[in-house]
């Protein structure tokens, strides 16, 4: 909990620092608490069975009624995937501008609705007074379009977050990233800069989304077959770009997968995504109506997912598309680190079949949303802050970033770097760190939110690993106290039962020796007994095949 009121600024990440995802960061001051997005992470192969990683917002929950509301800065799943999972436990108002509302109240509607009254559109420019903030949204250029990133103008000073941007002067929608604000507010004094340090390794300038659509249509324009394009279903730009190049040369296109449908469905209805006329879309049941050469599949799946539409494809186990010999599949996006394996196997599926893979590796069908290293020094040039907190990223990339800084004239004690639940503390000539506020991971499990932890997962892991190996026997429920039946063994995921007979055999021996030794005692105490057979027969389990199989013992009275 907060210690009492205090005069400084607190800047408390909750997520999105020391890792890509799941961003949620709070900006606090005496009674006034302000949040920016809340979004998900995908998970990695060690969480088996997750389905999605939420932020820990135990710190907000104990401090509801100080929030004066949630403003978001694009509708990517990472900024905004947590929202039906967060913001019921908070109802609070959150802003956005019109785009972002619309896929965050699409999301709503997968679930739980949120109530209309709690949910405000604005626009880049327009103020809002939030407890001890004025919050003022600003036009930055990403991946998606209405992306805004925000000034925090607070009693200690103002404050900037960038949110996700790169500098596009030829964005595919007209519009700019609106530095002349950022070069003003730097002019009248900027506390500190919160910026965007993805992509803070890579030197150079981010290339333009414009560059995607000229290379698609060439691609296009080689495809004999049909084309499936994988991409993240929220780069509206680039599913743009796709519709323009595919009407251009005579082809249909068909939208698959739930996410990109739900996003081409809200950004048509809202005017964000154009289609040159109505009849250019086919359902996905009417596929087998169009001539391969004359169709484009637009579809999810960039990144391997499993159940993901692509992968289905690429398994022959999709309803109504499956991959052909002579079709071309273009991977129009960058794996997230650890979704690597997970994408290779998908192209060998695709590869075995005999499609044409096109990757961002063999042409630029890919470019990234976020700002590279002479685009983040223009930021910093224009904001001129006081002090700078890389955010976005692991500790390498804000540790590039802090390098960016000093090389800029920052000292490092001018720059921090956080972690989940570090709170910084600024005051108008200061900035230093305070004590940490709870943070973490919180697991999406089915329709379990938070009730599989640390225990539960390495379970998973051990089960995973070495199986499971089940004890049965029925004792006597009174003096002298006997074994009436068993011990019996059953395996699952350790050994094939039948052709271990005599590791089987042991193992009985070993359970029954146990239980006769325990059982001349004059009392019995049941978890005792169980933890002793745990303890005998993990221990001539790994003598004899150096696994460690989870063992649960199951006893019975009769």
């Amino acid at each position: 909990m907060l210690s009492g009121k205090t005069s400084k600024l607190s800047v408390i990440p909750l997520g999105g620092t020391g890792e890509i995802g799941k961003n949620l960061i709070a900006f606090e001051y005496e009674d006034s608490i302000i949040i920016i997005d809340g979004g998900v992470k995908f998970p990695d192969e060690e969480l088996l069975g997750i389905d999605l990683v939420i932020p820990d917002i135990t710190y907000l929950e104990k401090n509801r009624d100080r929030i004066k509301g949630l403003f978001i800065t694009h509708g990517h799943e990472d900024h905004i995937g947590g929202l039906p999972f967060i913001l019921p436990k908070l109802m609070i108002p959150i802003y956005g501008t019109k785009l972002t509302i619309g896929l965050v109240q699409a999301k709503f509607q997968e679930r739980t609705p949120y109530p209309e009254s709690l949910v405000n559109i604005i626009q880049p420019g327009e103020r809002i007074q939030a407890g001890a903030f004025e919050m003022e949204a600003f036009r930055v250029t990403h991946s998606i379009p209405d992306a805004v990133g925000y000034s925090l103008l607070t009693p200690v000073g103002r404050v900037v977050y960038t949110g996700d941007f790169k500098v596009d002067y030829t964005p595919i929608d007209g519009q700019n990233m609106d530095l002349g604000k950022l070069a003003a507010w730097g002019e009248e004094g900027i506390l500190a800069l919160l910026c965007d340090s993805t992509n803070a390794e890579r030197s150079g300038v981010t290339l333009s989304e414009m560059v995607v659509g000229k290379t698609l249509r060439e691609w296009f324009e080689r495809a004999e077959g049909k084309i499936i394009m994988a991409s993240f279903a929220s780069n509206v730009h680039r599913i743009q770009q796709a519709i323009d190049a595919a009407a251009e040369i005579g082809r249909k296109v068909c939208v698959v997968g739930r996410s990109m449908e739900n996003v081409v469905r809200t950004a048509t209805e809202l005017g964000y995504l154009k289609l040159p006329d109505e009849e250019i879309l086919v359902d996905s049941s009417e596929v087998g109506n169009t001539p391969p050469e004359q169709l484009l599949v637009l579809t999810t799946g960039s990144q391997g997912e499993p159940l993901a539409a692509l992968t289905r494809m690429a398994t022959r186990s999709h309803r109504q598309i499956n991959v052909l010999v002579g079709d071309m599949v273009i991977i129009a996006a960058t794996p997230i680190p650890g979704n690597e394996k997970l994408i290779g196997k998908t192209i060998n599926h695709l590869y075995q079949i005999g499609a044409e893979v096109v990757t961002k590796e063999m042409g630029q069908v890919h470019v990234s949303g976020h700002a590279n290293q002479e685009e983040i020094k223009l930021v910093i040039r224009l904001a001129r802050p006081r002090f700078l907190i890389p955010h976005h990223g692991e500790i390498r990339h804000q540790a590039a970033l802090r390098r960016i800084g000093n090389s800029l004239g920052y000292s490092d004690q001018d720059i921090a770097l956080t972690q989940l639940g570090s709170r910084v503390e600024l005051s108008s000539n200061s900035m230093e760190f305070g004590e940490r506020v709870e943070a973490g991971s919180v697991y999406i499990d089915g329709l379990g939110v938070g009730d599989v932890g640390q225990i539960v997962l390495r379970d998973r892991q051990q089960l995973a690993q070495d199986g499971v190996v089940v004890v049965i026997a029925a004792l006597s429920k009174t003096k002298p106290y006997r074994i009436m039946s068993g011990p019996d063994i059953i395996s699952r995921g350790f050994t094939f039962m039948k052709e271990a007979g005599t590791l089987v055999d042991g193992a009985k021996k070993v359970v029954g020796n146990t239980l006769e030794i325990q059982l001349q005692k004059d009392q019995i105490e049941w978890s005792v007994l169980k933890s002793n057979i745990r303890d005998s027969l993990s221990k001539y389990l790994w003598e004899k095949t150096r696994r460690r199989p989870m063992i649960l013992p199951v006893l019975l009275n009769t």
